[in-house]
């Protein structure tokens, strides 16, 4: 399979720094039937973490944070590629975006473990109309 790159619109909020935060969020995104392509939380600062949302269904989160006490920022958009584990496969999207001179800005990815993976890959919000054509999305 070559690699299926889609457009997909993400989320985050802050939460203090302290165990069961994650946790919280991530109960309450299970029990509103809230479904994730991805997820990551990184630290912003000694006592704050960002934690970031890339829901299935956009509505379903925004619904449930309405009703919930976590404030969500966005919309914003970034990639999501999955594909075939072989080496080389980030290589070739890269590519594309550096010939038209389109910087990625910040990414991650990770093998299922089972011969594919799954990569978020964000441009400036400036750039991503173009880097959506050339990845023809």
């Amino acid at each position: 399979m070559s690699a299926k790159i889609r457009s997909v619109e993400y989320f985050y909020t802050t939460v203090y720094d302290r165990p069961g935060e994650g946790c919280r969020i991530l109960n309450s995104l299970a029990e509103g039937g809230v479904n994730l392509l991805a997820f990551t939380a990184v630290p912003v600062g000694p006592e704050r973490t960002q934690i970031v949302l890339f829901p299935d269904n956009v509505d379903k989160l925004v619904r449930l944070a309405e009703d919930s006490d976590f404030v969500l920022t966005g919309p914003h958009r970034a990639f999501l590629v999955q594909g075939d584990d072989r080496l080389g496969a980030l290589v070739e999207i890269h590519r594309k975006l550096c010939d038209e001179n389109i910087n990625v800005y910040s990414s991650s990815g990770v093998t299922d473990g089972k011969g594919g993976y799954g990569y978020i890959m964000h441009v400036k919000p400036e750039d991503y109309d173009n880097a959506a054509r050339v990845l023809d999305v």
